[in-house]
Order: structure tokens, then sequence, then C-alpha cells
């Protein structure tokens, strides 16, 4: 019966939708006030060039531009890149290889300083300074990014960021074409910032940006209170258009459990976490026009670590890949309404994915149900009965709810296993690390932008892997020669042939699910329950709900 509930609920969740008034007049009567959004936890470093969350990556839109930007409008129109701090899209030549861009005039960071071409090269040079998480992978085709990998304290980019301070320009060079560049300079991590700023983690400490809000107070373990920029002044609405709260404050600490309750009370705003399943039926019969579902291109999976004990053997990764049933997650994360079952790293709908699913009760295209009989044969001839597992994940109701499951199935076919959480401000850059000897954990991956390298290249390239980094992505250690070289082929394939390119990623894609370096889980659908005073929710599909473009009144 609860099944049931659960599952009309979230059908009823589905039905609701939000007329946002479309009267810009209207609009305007809504600007100020102060919006209050919750979390249970923060998510890291508020350093934008190495922060690698959802969390923040949704607040460091209204902060941060780079020189483009995807656009802020709704669904699918997110994808499409325009002009940021860059007066319009690049010159290329040199056969899509060089890249010149024009400096907008009269921007202004928001401690008052104006934005230079020298501070779009020494932002650049911060990517490999500080160890981004992407420098290896997104950057690494600049002209001297070799070097800078190589040498990352003294990293010049000579030859491949340059700028011409009386025109106003910035050069960038690459060493071969690539399809996926000007997306790459779409993300938080190639933002704008002062050239002074420092060449290390900042932490904590907020660095100023050129976007509508700014951020005036931080404390991880409380809150992040933002304002509105004083030096800002809309220069490209689609790109950061002004917003419409005075304030927006962002709370830590509540569980789902009180942030549900707290919105409900108009005491809160919105809440970041997936509301708990338990609530979902009062949600979708009470509150319907308040809740709103967005389809994603993303999963959840379970890395298993490749260089560790006793996933270094394939069999017995494969073993936990048979075994886990992806019904029983769908109803952990609410039901088939709000979750599908996956089998491969691709989500449905995505560049390069046809349907592949070898490790099931009939292996073919979709998956059936699980094989514990072959994960108890597959664990025998490992070798690695017996030993302990331990799965680390976030401490949220629907990561704990998972984590003991996981563990239920590692001790049902042969594993002593336990289940760690740990808060969400620390466990993606604690479960990367390499020190921490994670050997299995809970994750989740949300495109940064619609491409299939997106998903493989970074989750499992050899060079998204680093020893000893909390920014190693590659969270399984997983790098295998034959599947490195054929991922950098597609990829230059994808600059004159992207039909090919994305057959080869298909043939890519099902290579790595046989490998088995990662468990996939279940793709999810983004719930989002606002407060009855807040109007103009707008969802973006590549940065989701677009904050401070919604009123409170």
């Amino acid at each position: 019966m609860k099944k049931l509930l659960l599952a009309a609920a979230a059908a009823a969740l589905l039905t609701c939708t939000w007329q946002a008034p479309a009267n810009a007049e209207y609009l305007k009567e809504h600007r100020g006030g102060t919006m209050r959004l919750l979390a249970r936890s923060a998510a890291g470093t508020l350093d934008p060039h190495i922060n690698y969350t959802l969390q923040y990556w949704q607040i460091f839109q209204p902060l941060y531009d780079g020189l483009v930007a995807f656009r802020k409008a709704d669904g699918k129109d997110g994808f499409k890149i325009v002009a940021d701090l860059a007066e319009d899209m690049p010159a290329v030549s040199n056969d899509g290889k060089t890249f010149t861009f024009k400096l907008r005039k009269g921007i202004k960071f928001s401690n008052g300083q104006d934005v230079t071409v020298k501070d779009v090269v020494a932002s650049f040079q911060r990517i490999f300074k500080v160890s981004g998480p992407t420098s290896g992978t997104f950057y690494a085709g600049i002209v001297g990014a070799d070097k800078c990998l190589a040498d990352t304290k003294s990293c010049t980019l000579e030859g491949g960021v340059t700028a011409d301070e009386a025109a106003g320009t910035i050069t960038i060079n690459i060493v071969k074409p690539d399809a996926e560049f000007i997306d790459k300079l779409a993300m938080p991590h190639a933002v704008v910032l002062p050239a002074g700023t420092p060449t290390e983690d900042v932490g904590s400490n907020p660095i100023p940006g050129t976007g509508a809000y700014a951020i005036s107070a931080y404390d991880p373990n409380k809150g992040m209170t933002m304002v509105r920029n004083p030096h800002f002044k809309q220069w490209s609405e689609e790109a950061q258009p002004d917003g419409y709260p005075d304030v927006v404050q962002y709370d830590f600490g509540l569980t789902e459990e009180a942030a549900v309750t707290a919105i409900q009370k108009g005491e809160a705003d919105w809440m970041f976490d997936q509301p708990p399943t338990d609530r979902l039926v009062e949600l979708g019969t009470k509150y319907m026009d308040q809740v709103h579902i967005s389809p994603l291109t993303a999963w959840w999976y379970a890395p298993l670590n490749t260089r560790l004990a006793p996933f270094d053997n394939e069999k017995a990764r494969q073993a936990v890949a048979y075994a886990v049933d992806r019904n029983t997650l769908v109803n952990l994360f609410g039901g088939k309404v709000l979750a599908t079952p996956v089998c491969q790293v691709l989500p449905p709908d995505f560049p390069g994915h046809e349907d592949y699913c070898p490790f099931t009760k009939n292996p073919g295209t979709k998956w059936s149900a699980p094989d514990v009989d072959k994960a108890k044969q597959l664990v025998e001839e490992s070798g690695t009965k017996g030993q302990k597992v331990t799965v680390i994940v976030e401490d949220t109701a629907v990561s704990r709810s998972i984590g003991v499951y996981l563990q239920s199935v590692l001790t049902s076919i042969g594993y002593v296993a336990d289940v760690k959480p740990i808060s969400s401000n620390i466990q993606f850059t604690y479960i990367q690390n390499t020190n921490n000897k994670v050997q299995m954990s809970v994750s989740q991956w949300y495109q940064d932008y619609p491409a299939a390298s997106n998903f493989l290249n970074i989750l499992f390239g050899c060079d998204s892997f680093r020893e000893g980094s909390d920014a190693s992505v590659n969270i399984s250690g997983f790098c295998d020669k034959d599947i490195d070289a054929r991922m950098k082929q597609a990829m230059d394939l994808g600059v004159t042939d992207q039909d090919a390119a994305n057959k080869a990623w298909a043939e890519i894609d099902r290579a790595v699910t046989d490998k088995a370096a990662a468990v996939p889980l279940f793709t999810p659908k983004h719930v989002d329950f606002v407060s009855k005073r807040l109007g103009n929710f707008k969802f973006n599909a590549q940065f989701y709900w677009i904050v401070t473009q919604a009123w409170v009144q």
C-alpha cells in the first residue's frame, strides 16, 4: 500500500504546473525582499575554479561570469551558449584552433575593480595553478597546458592565452580542434576572477565576481548570505540577468524532514536536498502547486575503487553489478515516477546512448532483475569472499538508505560490509582522495554540458585521476589505456562528424560498463519544493532552478 501511495503521490506531482505571470510590469513589482534557501550542509570550497558540485554551481550562476555562458532560460533553451563578458561569440580561425574574444567595457568586480584582459589571462593560468579538477581534461588542449600540468605553480600558458590591452581582446589557442571547447569555456571552472586572487584554494573566503550578486557572509557550518552586487549593471539578460530578491539567505543544518516542514510553514522558500520519500504523499496531495518535477541528464552510481581490494578484481566488481536490485533503489528514491533503473554510464536520450544492460538476470538492452546466484559465483571465483568493504555515503536521508541497502547486498554475496555516512559538505572531495582509501561510495553525476565525453571521459578517463587529490573526479581510479585512446579518438572525430563520434561513444560506453568500475543505480528526476510566496520559478536544463530569477512576496 505504501508503494501505491507513493506512486500515486508522485503521479500527482507530475501533473501539477506553476503558471508564472507573463506581465513584465507585474514582475517588476516583486523586486526586493529576502529569499531563504535550505540545505542539509554546505558543499565544500567557495572557490569556483575548484568546486565541482551541483549545489554550488547553481549558486555560482548569479555570482560569476566567463567569456561565454549558458543562457539563463527555461528548459533546454538553457543549453544555448551566449556571449557573456565577451561582446560577442569568438572569431574562430586557424582551422578551429584559435578563438579571439573582445572584452566588454565598463564591467566591474563586486569589489569595484575594473575587469581587464589581464584578469582573463590570470584566471586561465589560475585554473592550473590551483590544480582545478578539470585542468587535465577540459583545458588540457590549450597551448602550454602540458607545461602547466607538469609544473602548476609556474604556469603561464605561453602561446595559449594572450591579451592585447590596446584592442581589449583575448586570444586562446588550442593544440587541435575541439568540438566541445566553447562548452568548456562556459563552465564555472573558467569564470573570470581578479588577477590578484590567491593561487590556492580559498576555502571559505568569497572571491569577488562580476555577477548580479555577491557573497557578503559565509560560514560552512551555518550558511551563506548573498546580496546585490553594488557595481553590477546588466549587460546581457541572456547571460547575466539582474535578479529579483535583494538578499538570498542560504542556511545549512536542517534535516530534510525539518526543511520540508519549514517550507510548508512559510519559514523558508526552497530546499536543495531531495524531500524524504515518506513526505511525498503529503506533498503530492496538499502542496501540489508548490512542487516542480523536472527530467535530468544524470545518474546515481556507486564507484568501485579499481586500485584497492576487493574491487581491484574485475570479477568482484561485476559481482556487485549483478547483485544490485535497481527497482529497490528506485523505490528508495521515491518510485518509478521519480527515477528509472539504469545499467550503463550514458543516460537515456543523451548523445551516444544506445540501450545496453549486461549485468542483469537476462542480459540485453534493459534491466530485468538482479542475478544474485551469478554474483555469488563471481565472488567465489575472484577469491575475495569474506573481505571487508565500507560504503561511504552522504549524510542525507536518501543516500543513507541507499548505503544501508548496498551494505545488505554486499553481505548477501559474501563480503563483511558496513556503511559510513559523512557530511555532504566533505563527502564528494573525501571519496575522490586516494589517501582516504575509499573502497566503495555512492555519488551522483549531472552533466556539465550535453556531450558523451562529459560522462565517460571525465568520470573514467585516465587524465581525470590524480593520486592524493580532493579533485580527482575519476573516483574509481579507472584507467584503461586502450579505452582512453578510443575516447580521445572519439573527441577528435566529433570535430568533423558528430554522428560517427556518437557511434564510437556508444561502443566506449559498452566497454566501460563491462569493466564495472562503477555500478549504475538509477537516473533521477529533480524535485523542487518551494514556498507558497515564491513565484516565477524557472528550471534551466543546464544549471537547474535559476534562483535569482524567482521572486518572493
